[in-house]
C-alpha cells in the first residue's frame, strides 16, 4: 500500500542538507537549478507513494518531473567517482 508524503519539515531537512553540495552558482545560460528540498521532497515523494514519474504533484514544494530526474542523486555528497 502506497504511503503518504507532504514534503519535508524545516527539522527533516536540517538532518539532510549537509549530504547534498552547495548550492551551485547561477549558470548563464539555461534553466536555473531546482533548490535541492525541493528535489529531495519530489524524490521521496515518489519512493514513499510510489507514484510514476508522470504524476509527481506540482507546487511551491516540489520540483518539476524534469529538474528531479536530472539529479537523481547526482550532487549527493556520499557519491563516489570511478
Amino acid at each position: 500500500m502506497a504511503g503518504r508524503f507532504e514534503g519535508l519539515t524545516d527539522l527533516e531537512w536540517r538532518l539532510f542538507e549537509d549530504i547534498f553540495a552547495k548550492e551551485p552558482e547561477k549558470r548563464g545560460r539555461g534553466m536555473p537549478h531546482a533548490p535541492f528540498r525541493y528535489v529531495l521532497n519530489t524524490l521521496l515523494y515518489i519512493l514513499i507513494t510510489g507514484c510514476r514519474w508522470c504524476d509527481i504533484p506540482t507546487g511551491e514544494i516540489w520540483a518539476s518531473k524534469s529538474a528531479a530526474h536530472r539529479t537523481d542523486g547526482c550532487n549527493v555528497g556520499t557519491k563516489t567517482e570511478h
